[in-house]
């Protein structure tokens, strides 16, 4: 090695890739040399033959010398004293020269601002600046990357640009803030990537991009550079009536989608359906059948198929299964035109241990707790966030406010609430630590969903927050002003439970379990409840929909039938996995799609045809949705009918001409004379039947118009006699006169 302006100490380090601060010693700085003002340029590019440095202005050329066989070039510029635009040229031999500016000479571009802001854990749009950006800086075009990794000893950028070789491209330690950054001239979008990152141990590993916005296609797990900016969305009509709706009295009933299943192509190898062809054939199919929104199971990006999408290492990343991040925007504003929401699973609970993601990201427990009794879940094999840690709380609450801003997400269901709410979830005793006064709650964890929520509910109008929690935690609805957690909706699992139970009974025995189906309306009005069929509920041997229910083929479609009639006509907001619709007899798979070759069939076909005409039924009828959530929209018929397992009600919308009054027949005995109380001193007209012929039914309707009796029945002063078909659902509205 020849002599050198730097300290043997300080070039091997920069060899072994330890230096916190490249830039303090590469590229060009005026010095001292010998007592004379200088310029000096010091570059280490391995594998390069000789290096030039050529003036912008003038265009003169000058030769760095070669130091090191590992590609360390230094030279003072001669009757030069000042610095001086300039670029590189890298001869690699064989003709090969690469002429690019150098990395070394840009300033920071994240602000001594951003770092105080995300070290407060407030820096909401933190996703504009950690990560990688393409853009320009003083004309030169690169990518801007920026990392958090506060513990490690270094930190480089390697890709397909570098031969992944960490020396490259080294970046800069930020003062104290933990944040590494450099801006790479030349690096295009498509370019894969990932962080190398030395831990103090001296260990290496190279890491995807935590804020990536695209990644490989797994198994390849590297991040991709990608601009999502630039795409022109069409749907601000659907954006500003978003804003201006309550969406506590509107309708709801959500189809919930995994698009990895929903529908394969199988003449071409069973692959997956794309964004763009769900943006047609999804679209559509949602838009026939009568859903007002979709919510898709996580599309944010994973390793693993049978994880569902919920073991996420790329949170800021749509999954490259479907395609690109704009073929996914697309295929949102195709919903949003055809006025459907999207709603899209978040999983800020846990992350998986693999080596790429999250996990010991900079050689410590970064993003996870360190003691396994707070920072891992046994049970599930993955980590557990730090919620107590501001870097991390910013890191998820940016999350989630990204795929609102950049992807127009109308709302978020927060997956496994439960599990971060409580410290002992799923733990056994001496397993878990207890919070600073003694108790199993998460404290951490609460003030995260308060701050999340309350940030979304102010800066993000008309969008929803959804709680998948299955615990009797107090105000998980209630405002974060009012101690609440702050979620506009929950999944209503209590009812789920109790209505699947009683739907497995057979038709006999269901007189023995009438509670089942009754006990949900004492705490209906304690949250804003979702009713939910979800994915859950039709895998690991629980068996599907169809299988669920007794009978033969005829019984249980007319068992399901009446089942997701009740289900409509029960205050609350509605959520139906894919393929309940459809009535197949396996259970979902992710690994393939649904059964729709059974709509070739004539039960299957029927009870598809009922799910669509149900769903346009519940649109039409305000008295469905439109107060769900305020006591006066529904009351009791006849609750204690267990004998006959038949329930009866009245659903209210806010004008009285839009009342219902609903029926539910379990078993398989038809009632003819049925009388039936009614609240209105007036005739009625059946307005639904799940009997009908075109359903597969018996035909059984009631087709005049209903004379008042006049006679009290039931709870109320009046009554109507009407035939109660077997297994059935349904629907009466009052005929008012003009004068009323």
């Amino acid at each position: 090695m020849l002599n050198s302006s730097l300290s043997i100490n300080e070039i091997m380090k920069l060899f072994k890739t330890e230096y916190g601060d490249p830039h303090s010693i590469m590229g060009m700085h005026e010095s001292v040399i010998e007592n004379k003002k200088c310029v000096i340029v010091r570059q280490l590019i391995p594998n390069a033959v000789s290096i030039s440095v050529v003036d912008k202005k003038s265009g003169k050329k000058y030769s760095l010398e070669k130091l090191h066989d590992d590609g360390f070039f230094e030279g003072i510029i001669p009757r030069r004293t000042k610095y001086f635009a300039y670029t590189l040229e890298v001869d690699f031999g064989s003709g090969n020269v690469w002429k690019t500016d150098d990395q070394y000479t840009f300033e920071p571009t994240i602000t001594e601002y951003d770092r105080y802001l995300f070290g407060a854990g407030n820096h909401y749009r933190i996703y504009e600046k950690l990560g990688a950006h393409p853009k320009e800086i003083n004309g030169t075009e690169g990518v801007a990357f920026a990392v958090w990794a506060p513990n490690a000893k270094s930190v480089s950028v390697v890709g397909n640009f570098n031969c992944w070789d960490g020396r490259r491209n080294m970046m800069r330690l930020l003062g104290e803030s933990g944040i590494w950054e450099l801006f790479i001239p030349g690096i295009k979008e498509f370019d894969i990537y990932k962080y190398q990152v030395k831990a103090q141990d001296g260990n290496i590993v190279n890491k995807a991009d935590p804020y990536g916005n695209f990644t490989e296609l797994r198994p390849a797990t590297a991040s991709v550079v990608y601009n999502i900016n630039g795409y022109k969305w069409k749907d601000k009509k659907w954006i500003k009536q978003r804003e201006t709706t309550d969406r506590y009295n509107v309708p709801m009933n959500i189809y919930e989608v995994h698009l990895g299943s929903w529908m394969r192509v199988p003449e071409e190898e069973n692959r997956f359906i794309t964004y763009k062809e769900a943006a047609d054939r999804l679209v559509k199919y949602v838009k026939k059948m009568g859903y007002t929104h979709v919510e898709f199971m996580p599309l944010t990006e994973f390793p693993f198929d049978g994880s569902w999408g919920y073991q996420v290492t790329g949170y800021y990343a749509p999954t490259s299964r479907f395609g690109t991040p704009k073929e996914l925007m697309e295929m949102i504003d195709a919903f949003h035109q055809n006025n459907i929401g999207v709603i899209m699973d978040l999983v800020p609970a846990h992350f998986p241990r693999d080596e790429h993601g999250l996990a010991r990201f900079d050689g410590t427990a970064l993003y996870e707790h360190a003691d396994p009794r707070r920072g891992e879940h046994l049970e599930w094999g993955t980590y557990i966030y730090n919620y107590g840690r501001n870097e991390v709380k910013n890191f998820l609450i940016a999350n989630a406010l990204f795929w609102i801003n950049e992807y127009h997400i109308d709302g978020l269901r927060v997956d496994a609430v439960s599990s971060m709410l409580y410290l002992d979830f799923c733990r056994a005793d001496g397993e878990w630590l207890p919070n600073e006064y003694g108790g199993r709650e998460n404290l951490e964890a609460v003030e995260f969903i308060k701050h999340m929520n309350s940030v979304i509910s102010e800066s993000c109008k008309g969008v929803m927050m959804i709680a998948e929690e299955s615990t009797s935690w107090e105000g998980v609805t209630r405002s974060a002003n009012d101690n609440g957690l702050g979620f506009g909706l929950k999944w209503n699992m209590g009812w789920m439970n109790d209505f699947l139970s009683y739907i497995k009974k057979d038709t006999v025995h269901r007189k023995y379990h009438h509670n089942y189906i009754t006990f949900s309306i004492m705490y209906n009005y304690s949250e804003n409840y979702v009713l939910v069929l979800s994915h859950d509920e039709v895998v690991h041997m629980k068996g599907s929909m169809m299988y669920k229910v007794p009978g033969d083929m005829w019984q249980k479609v007319a068992n399901l039938k009446t089942a997701y009639g009740f289900m409509y006509g029960h205050p609350g907001k509605k959520l139906m996995f894919m393929g309940n619709e459809i009535g197949q007899f396996s259970e979902w798979s992710e690994a393939r799609s649904l059964d729709w070759h059974l709509l070739n069939f004539y039960d299957y076909k029927n009870l598809h045809t009922y799910i669509k005409d149900l769903n346009h039924f519940y649109l039409s009828e305000p008295a469905l949705w439109e107060m769900d959530f305020d006591p006066q929209g529904f009351e009791w018929i006849e609750c204690d009918d267990k004998d006959r397992s038949v329930v009866s009600f009245t659903r209210r919308g806010k004008k009285r001409e839009q009342q219902l009054a609903v029926i539910c027949n379990f078993t398989q005995t038809p009632y003819e004379g049925f009388i039936m109380g009614v609240p209105e001193e007036v005739d009625y007209q059946e307005v639904f039947n799940s009997d009908e012929v075109k359903y597969g039914g018996t035909g059984r309707i009631n087709g005049k118009l209903l004379q008042n009796r006049h006679l009290p029945c039931n709870r109320c002063q009046n009554s109507i006699e009407i035939t109660v078909p077997p297994l059935s659902f349904l629907a009466f509205k009052p005929i008012f006169n003009k004068n009323i």
